[in-house]
């Protein structure tokens, strides 16, 4: 039905397009004389296809205009989402609660979205004022009214008050603090609609620039992620009895930053934060809530130092966490229950800053009541999209932020995809910028509502490990796991060893897992300092076989391994009483991986040219000899040492170990 396939594409064109819709909000439809396909709750515009929309039945809906509903609100929302439910000819989809006024609208598109400029007129303090002198005395206007049922009669009434005024449909009308209608007979003519719209609300845009975040994020943010846990755990309270450790899953809070200059000038003062402190819109407190914290101390110790008083204060007074902190010279802080959510509180509560800034051309903000805002907090209806929107993703791993060094390919990227696919959110830290991105592009296609994000790095040199763990926490407010994996392998004996190669070889193997850890360590111990008791974080070297055992003409690659367990032992016992774990996997041979089966300079290669396997003609010798000496009779893989990573951070009580995964190739004693 071609008329259905441009319900989708008028769908998509705007809900792709944050100018228009945030967070998958708005809704569409398209109608005929029977039937009425809307956008069902919990459905995205930018991504929706048929199966998005829920198809009801017309003279079925009429009821829902001729009916007397109970006085009693919630008796009353009931029996219209019954009477909706009955409507429905496909079951299992919920119908957007505004499914009524898009039946009673008599064209056959309708298309509600929520501009941001448009939202800085609706918004404002002079919004009707200004509105007809912007659009002449034509425009519908609709003051606030509560969702649902109330302002589906509300916009009745004006419709029909429109048709008696100027005997014509009105193809516009304007919700006070809520969005706008645009409704017609071809989606050529919605779009027309909507750009003559907003070309005369043009030029008032506002010039936003990035500002780059402050080193102060990691001296603070890992702090406030672990008071934001510590909380979610005491209000789960008898749910978390008997768990091990409670520091797991959705108790696991992740926190992301968002600094520009439009952020920076609500910050900057106690006076320009009022002006954001009270939600604009329902679609705000779905998914940021309606009450905020502002940090305005200036030094992180002062920041944390308020932190700790506010945060705690705050889930006494209003019995939930806060979804956004607005912190002076850091920006806001997303609180998600995943990554994910951060990114839809973040757009959410920066489109709440362009209103405000918008409305100030027309006499200023004009936020939601207290009573307004409570009735959406209440309301089943929200509530039920909000629990569509968080998402999850269940795993070993969940909600755990872990890097993985040298993680663009190879066994790296086996093991960040495994843990990825465990719920974790991942950052790739690697050299090669181009194959990397790639990595996290295809990371993120299997996420569910965990993130992979790619930071360019050379674990040599502290400055850019400073820099992979400042992104780090700006994208996910924590570092829960390192895996320090990078690792590079020269093979040759005394006689052709360089002194060049022998020390590219230790700077990567064994000085890198030094300056890794001493960077990590710092904000571990922060995160560590801020949380229960049960709470420990991880360092994890993927060592080697090599590292337990002598390896014939590989000295250069076995002395850095045999190094790295020495310094995992030392930085254990150092870190400990910071609830630190420090570990490292030593895991036999990855036959398949490019490290050894590259066929220009892959181990096998090199073995065999550096006649490491007496009597070896080919590369298939090679590959048989060493398959003969692991009594399982196969190589290690990525997902085998995923699993060990897995049982070293769930376990509280092992540190300072070397783990084989050798296939019983080498055996502890």
């Amino acid at each position: 039905m071609s008329e259905i396939q441009d319900l989708i594409a008028i769908s998509q064109f705007y809900g792709k397009d944050k100018r228009y819709v945030i967070a998958g909000g708005g809704n569409t439809s398209y109608k005929n004389a029977e039937k009425l396909w809307v956008k069902a709750s919990g459905s995205a515009l930018a991504t929706i296809t048929e199966d998005g929309f829920a198809v009801l039945d017309r003279s079925k809906l009429q009821v829902l205009s001729e009916r007397q509903y109970s006085a009693n609100t919630a008796e009353r929302e009931e029996q219209v989402k019954n009477d909706l439910a009955a409507a429905c000819i496909t079951k299992g989809r919920r119908p957007s609660v505004e499914t009524s006024m898009h039946n009673i609208i008599d064209y056959a598109f309708v298309v509600h979205l929520h501009p941001t400029a448009v939202n800085g007129l609706m918004c404002s303090q002079k919004a009707e004022q200004q509105l007809h002198a912007l659009f002449g005395e034509k425009a519908l206007y609709v003051p606030y009214t509560d969702p649902g049922y109330t302002l589906f009669k509300k916009v009745e009434e004006g419709i029909q008050a429109h048709r008696a005024r100027f005997n014509e449909e009105p193809s516009v009308i304007w919700l006070q603090n809520h969005g706008i209608f645009v409704a017609a007979n071809t989606i050529a003519e919605i779009r027309k609609i909507y750009d003559e719209i907003l070309s005369k609300l043009s030029g008032k845009e506002l010039e936003i620039t990035d500002r780059p975040t402050c080193d102060c994020v990691e001296k603070v943010v890992p702090a406030l992620r672990m008071m934001l846990c510590r909380q979610a755990i005491r209000q789960a309270g008898c749910q978390c009895q008997g768990i091990r450790n409670p520091y797991a899953g959705a108790n696991l809070k992740v926190l992301k930053v968002r600094k520009n200059s439009l952020v920076k000038s609500f910050y900057d003062s106690a006076e320009a934060y009022a002006k954001i402190a009270r939600p604009f819109t329902p679609d705000g407190i779905v998914y940021a809530k309606s009450n905020y914290i502002y940090i305005d101390a200036e030094e992180p110790e002062a920041m944390i130092a308020q932190a700790e008083k506010a945060i705690p204060a705050f889930v006494d007074k209003f019995g939930y966490l806060p979804k956004v902190l607005l912190v002076k010279g850091i920006g806001i802080v997303a609180v998600g229950d995943n990554a994910a959510q951060c990114d839809t509180i973040l757009d959410v509560y920066e489109d709440a800053m362009k209103i405000a800034a918008y409305s100030e051309q027309f006499g200023g903000p004009h936020p939601m009541t207290q009573a307004q805002i409570d009735f959406i907090d209440n309301w089943e209806v929200e509530n039920y999209r909000r629990s569509v929107a968080a998402g999850g993703a269940a795993g070993r791993a969940e909600n755990k932020t872990i890097i993985v060094t040298g993680a663009a390919q190879g066994f790296g990227e086996g093991i960040a995809r495994c843990l990825l696919l465990e719920g974790a959110n991942i950052v790739v830290a690697d050299l090669n910028e181009t194959v990397g991105q790639a990595t996290v592009d295809r990371f993120n296609t299997m996420a569910k509502s965990n993130r992979a994000i790619f930071v360019k790095t050379n674990v040599s040199d502290i400055p850019s490990i400073e820099n992979l763990v400042h992104e780090t926490i700006c994208q996910f407010g924590a570092v829960d796991t390192f895996i320090s994996n990078a690792g590079v392998l020269r093979a040759g004996g005394l006689e052709d060893m360089t002194p060049e190669n022998f020390d590219f070889v230790t700077k990567i193997n064994y000085y890198a897992y030094f300056y890794c850890s001493k960077v990590v360590s710092r904000v571990m111990k922060l995160q560590t300092k801020y949380a229960d008791e049960q709470y420990y974080a991880d360092i994890i070297q993927v060592n080697s076989k090599s590292g337990l055992r002598g390896s014939k003409a590989n000295f250069a690659y076995a002395g850095g391994k045999f190094g790295g367990v020495g310094l995992t032992q030392s930085f254990a016992l150092e870190l400990a009483p910071f609830r630190v774990k420090v570990n490292s996997i030593c895991p036999g041979n990855f036959y398949d991986g490019p490290l050894w089966s590259n066929p220009e300079n892959g181990l096998f290669i090199q073995y065999l040219k550096a006649g490491k396997v007496p009597g070896a003609k080919t590369v298939q010798d090679v590959k048989d000899y060493y398959l003969a000496q692991v009594p399982m009779r196969k190589g290690c893989a990525p997902e085998d040492v995923c699993k060990g990573a897995l049982y070293l951070m769930e376990q509280l009580g092992e540190t300072g170990q070397a783990l084989p995964i050798t296939g019983g190739q080498v055996m502890l004693n």
